[in-house]
């Protein structure tokens, strides 16, 4: 696995860079420290499979960032790490598609669980009221992230789901979607909605980015056996 950290403090770019090898010595991480560098390190490469963004870079704001990557790059999964962990930067970096969102502030073994968890494919996001997010029907850009890893993932039969409802929630979190679904279940768009509202109520939220918000807590505590 290929790893892009993006960074603009430089002990810290080391310390996480470390960090990120030691957990699996299969990855392999790319360091930039300003926007300009990340920018030139994904064009003259293209076979990252991840990348770790910090909101605060000196050249750029990390949101602008991040939707200019999730544009250029839809199928490259970004998380974002950053010193804040208010629930409106967690609820816009989801919504702009990021895949998870990773506090600083978190103890460094639970920071390494939460690289663990993003680099095999799941959804990480801090403890937060789901009540926060907001209540529209689609979030401004429907958040592209990957289904948690498949030791975490919550029981879709647990959840009172169907088979096809459980496809349509995996492709959900893909961030694929009403059209893009119907197309690859060969459904109507008409019942792809139905199924989305149906899941939508399972996991008792109003939207997608809730939704996706609530999969990472559910994933986070089977992990810890909640």
């Amino acid at each position: 696995m290929k790893v892009l950290l993006v960074d603009d403090h430089p002990l810290i770019l080391s310390a996480l860079k470390a960090m990120i090898e030691n957990l699996s010595p299969g990855v392999v991480v790319n360091a930039a420290s300003s926007a300009a560098a990340a920018r030139a390190v994904l064009q003259a490469e293209h076979d990252h499979d991840l990348v770790l963004l910090d909101l605060q870079l000196g050249d750029a704001n990390g949101f602008e960032l991040l939707t200019e990557v999730r544009r250029t790059d839809p199928e490259l999964s970004v998380v974002v790490l950053s010193s804040s962990d208010r629930a409106s930067d967690v609820i816009q970096a989801i919504d702009l598609g990021a895949m998870g969102f990773l506090p600083k502030r978190m103890t460094t073994e639970d920071l390494a669980e939460a690289l663990r968890l993003v680099i095999a494919g799941g959804i990480y996001v801090p403890t937060m009221t789901l009540g926060q997010a907001h209540d529209a029907d689609e979030p401004r850009s429907a958040p592209t992230a990957r289904a948690p890893a498949p030791d975490s993932m919550p029981s879709f039969e647990s959840m009172g789901l169907t088979p096809r409802q459980a496809d349509v929630l995996t492709l959900l979190l893909q961030g694929k979607s009403n059209k893009d679904i119907a197309r690859r279940l060969v459904l109507s768009v008409e019942t792809v909605k139905d199924h989305v509202q149906a899941v939508l109520r399972a996991l008792g939220v109003s939207s997608r980015t809730q939704a996706v918000l609530a999969v990472g807590q559910m994933t986070q505590q089977r992990r810890h056996g909640l």
